[in-house]
This record gives C-alpha cells, structure tokens and sequence, in this order.
C-alpha cells in the first residue's frame, strides 16, 4: 500500500461534532470497564473464597487468569483487527467481554470461575489497545494530544476506582454483583460501535494456514509461564520447587523462539519490527516502569489500610478517590501543553520525580496507626505525577508512527503498561513476605526478656487478661500472643516502607532513560534491526 493511499485511510477515519463525541465516550467507557475489572476483584476475593470453598492460591487464580488473558491477546489486536475489521473485532470483544462477566457472576465453583475470567480478560485485552487507537484515528493529528488525554483519563482513574465500587458492590449486595454491573454497560457500548466505529482498510486478510500459530503458542507459553513463576515463586521456595524450575526453562524458550518466530515469520502475529522506532522502544520501557507503579501502589496503599490499620474495603478504596481526581484534573491541562509544543521529556521527566516524592513521603509517614489526614497530600502528589505521565509517554510512543503502526505502536504501550501491573503486583507480594520475615527475625532478636521494660509490658497484659477472669497462666499466654501480633504488625509496616522506598528509586534512576527521547521534529529514520 502507497503512503498516500494510506494517508487518504487515515484521514477518513478523523470525525467531528456528535460522532466524534459518541466514539470518544464509547471507547473511553470500554477501556474503563477492562480497567475496572483489573481490580474491582481484589475486594471480593475473600467473599469468593468463602462462598466457592476455596484457598487463597486458587482464589489468587481469578486475577492471574485475566492478566495473563490479557497480556496474550494485547500483542495480537492490532492483527485480530485487520483480520476481522477493527469495528467487528471491537464489538465481538465487548460482546465476549460482558457475556464472560455474566457467567462469572453464575460460576458454582472456583475453577468455573477462572475459566469464565480467563476468557473475559480475551474479550477486555482488545478493549483497552483497540480503543486507545479509534480514540487516536478519531482526532486530526493536531488534537492527538488531547485525545490520549481523554483516553488517559480512563486508564489511570479505572484502576482506583475498582476498590472502593467493588466494597460497596461486595458489602451491599454480593461478590456476583461485580461482575453483573457489566452487562448493560457493555450491551450501550456494543450498539453503539456498531452504530458509529469505522474500520480502516490496510492490507488482504489471510488464509487460515498464514495464520501464526506458533508465534500464538510461544506467546502464551512465555507469559503464561512467567506469571505463574511470579506468583507462586516465594510460596513455592523458588528454585527448589519442580514446577517453578520447569515453568522458568519453558518461558525464557518461549520468549526465544517467539522473538525468532517474528522476526523471520512473513506475517507475524506481533509486527516486532516496528520496535525500530526509538521514540517507540523507549515509550514500551517508561509504559512498563508507569504499569509497575501505578498498579502496584493501587495494590499495596488498600492492603496497608485493610490489614494494618483495619479499615474497610469501601474506606480503603475511596482513599485512591483525591488521587484518582487530580490525574482527571489534570489530564486536559497536560493535553493543552502538548498541543502549544511544550516537549513530552520534561513532562514525563517532572512525572517521575512526582511519583518519587509520593513513594518516599508514604515511606517516612508508614507506621501501624497512621491516620487519614497524613496520606492524603502525598496521595494528591501522586495523582499529579500519573497525571504528567500518561498522556506525555502514550503521545511520545505514537507520535512518530502511522497508518497501522500506530495500532501496533499502542498495542506494545498497552502490553507494557499491564504487564508492568501484573509483574508488579506479584514482584511486590514475594517482596512482602521475605522483607516481612526478615524484619521479624530483626525485631525477635531485639526483644530481650530479661529488660525491665519487656517484663513490665507482659506484666500490664497479663493482669489486663486476669481482670477479665482467666487463669494466670491462660493471661500469660494471651499477653505473649499479643506481643508476637504486633511484632508481625511492625515488620509488615518496616516491609511496606521498603517496598515504597524501592519504587521510589526506581522512578528515580528511570529519568535518564527520558534523555534518549527524540523530539519529533528531529526524527531520524533508524536503520538498525531488533536483533
């Protein structure tokens, strides 16, 4: 295809007025639901454990299923799209998506359950890239900035909005609701694409046996395997587990021999060569390092709160709400600046520094009875680096690619960015239980029982328990229980402030990386191929 051929596809693709604001809101509502939906469960997981008989390993499966359903099918939208037309495979995906969550919400045992999420999170994986690139197409180029801000609002406020509508979703109804709250949005949603989504026309479809097949099994092998590892790994003790030894060997293959397979395969399933773009590459790895920071936080901050300062579900979740609305703020403001050429590297470059003076202002005011009032500002600070982030790398990314790379550009930021968040969260659990431990055996070994002050404090339990009529001895007991529960609680808190600190440096050492970024105006054409 000619690039003016291509050029003439993709200005029929920009809309105005009403249709533009029908497509805009459909594809923002779509992203926000697979979003949602990433974390709306982690609320509900006891309610489902109790209800389905299940452990907390199996239960662990209702997450892991959909972001590894995800993270398959991210890759291979952009070929899913040119297969079956962008509007088709949109509206099947949605249809996919809401029929999945109705048979979530009816599953009668636990593995039912993850099968039904597994393949929700199929149908929710192309929701998020194929409406990040309509939302792209829908605009001039000129207004491209203030696009991804829309679409960005969507992506950065899902995640937080997930606890505390799943709480109330939980506490006032039942798990299923969670799942059932789905349905009519998806039904609005999917006439409506039907009804106004275009579909581009780039290239012939392919015959059943062009189909990359292997690139598909490689794929799924690689990612599959990999979550597996990060999610069992500390329980499983690592490398001394069978399992974990065998999943580690077929993943680091199937990353080889998938990355072989699409750059030799003549119709790949993931078009890798367009990771020739140095705007691009550098955009996948800042998208990876937002995902692991923004999901992670959202994951650890409602823990935090539940576990060690017990609140609930719905309080912990409406924490994130000042954060949430800040990044919404801010996220036009951030679109204007792009628009009048202020460069996206001092943004993203600001961002990161944001989100370093949140992740070490939550490490200094950490303790096991912090109060409300103390994380709120950092909170606002973090919604305001998210907010400098989003837009600035997603506009980067995109900003020097077109036609149908632009679809495989955001399918790569899309990718990054989830599995950033997945690998995140199963990095931060493992980090949790060994830093937990470690802290523990410091604190053990510091409590001496011949100190006066030691012996005192068991004393004033001791009589506290007998007060209440038990023996001496059951009071002892008790006192020594209670001691050995707020030590657990010290080192977990010691745990989590080490984690903030980790992410806080990690933000911190990832601003050179901003330096590599082009300005778009000195675009160069890279000649050298992903080896």
């Amino acid at each position: 295809m000619s690039a003016s051929t291509t050029n003439i596809h993709e200005d029929s693709l920009v809309e105005y007025g009403f249709n533009r604001v029908i497509i805009t809101i459909t594809a923002v509502l779509c992203a926000l639901l697979e979003i949602v939906d990433t974390t709306i469960v982690n609320v509900a997981l006891n309610d489902m454990r109790g209800s389905l008989g299940a452990t907390l390993t199996d239960v662990a499966w209702v997450i892991t299923a959909y972001a590894i359903a995800n993270v398959i099918v991210i890759p291979m939208t952009s070929w899913l799209s040119q297969q079956f037309g962008r509007r088709n495979y949109f509206a099947a995906s949605i249809i996919i998506f809401t029929s999945a969550s109705f048979l979530c919400g009816n599953a009668s045992g636990i593995w039912e359950l993850i099968i039904f999420r597994f393949i929700q999170g199929l149908g929710g994986g192309a929701l998020l890239v194929t409406s990040q690139t309509i939302i792209t197409e829908s605009y001039p180029v000129a207004k491209r900035g203030m696009a991804q801000a829309i679409y960005g609002m969507g992506v950065i406020v899902g995640p937080t909005l997930g606890p505390p509508l799943g709480g109330y979703l939980v506490d006032t109804y039942s798990w299923p609701y969670i799942f059932y709250i789905n349905i009519p949005i998806g039904i609005i949603a999917t006439l409506l694409t039907l009804r106004y989504v275009k579909s581009p026309k780039y290239g012939e479809k392919m015959s059943a046996n062009q189909v990359d097949w292997y690139g598909i099994i490689t794929l799924a092998g690689f990612i599959g395997s990999l979550q597996y590892v990060l999610e069992h790994g500390q329980q499983d003790d690592w490398f001394n587990d069978g399992t974990i030894v065998t999943l580690s060997v077929i993943s680091f293959f199937s990353l080889f021999f998938f990355i072989w397979r699409q750059l030799t395969y003549e119709f790949p399933i993931v078009n890798l060569k367009v990771l020739k773009d140095t705007n691009l590459r550098v955009g996948t790895i800042l998208s990876f390092i937002m995902g692991f920071g923004l999901y992670g936080s959202t994951f650890i901050i409602p823990i935090y709160t539940q576990s060690i300062l017990g609140w609930t579900a719905t309080d912990a979740g409406l924490l994130l709400i000042p954060s949430s609305l800040m990044t919404a703020f801010m996220m036009p403001i951030i679109g204007q600046l792009l628009q009048r050429g202020v460069p996206q590297k001092y943004l993203v470059a600001i961002g990161f520094l944001m989100f370093f003076f949140f992740t070490f202002w939550m490490y200094n005011i950490m303790t096991p009875d912090t109060g409300e009032e103390f994380m709120y500002w950092p909170l606002i600070i973090r919604g305001l680096g998210l907010g400098l982030l989003f837009v600035p790398i997603t506009t980067l990314s995109l900003s020097t690619l077109k036609g149908k790379s632009i679809g495989e550009g955001a399918a790569f930021t899309g990718m990054m960015r989830q599995l950033g968040g997945s690998f995140g969260i199963a990095i931060i659990t493992t980090f949790i239980a060994r830093f937990s431990q470690e802290h523990r055996v410091n604190l053990i070994g510091n409590i001496d029982a011949t100190k006066v002050q030691v012996q005192d404090r068991i004393s004033q339990l001791q009589h506290g328990f007998m007060a209440k009529g038990f023996s001496s001895n059951e009071a002892l007991d008790k006192a020594h229980k209670i001691i050995d529960l707020s030590i657990t609680k010290q080192s977990t808190v010691l745990a989590y402030m080490d984690i903030f600190l980790f992410l806080g440096i990690l933000f911190l050492i990832c601003i050179p990386i901003i330096l590599l970024i082009k300005n778009n105006k000195n675009k160069v054409n890279i000649s050298e191929a992903m080896h």
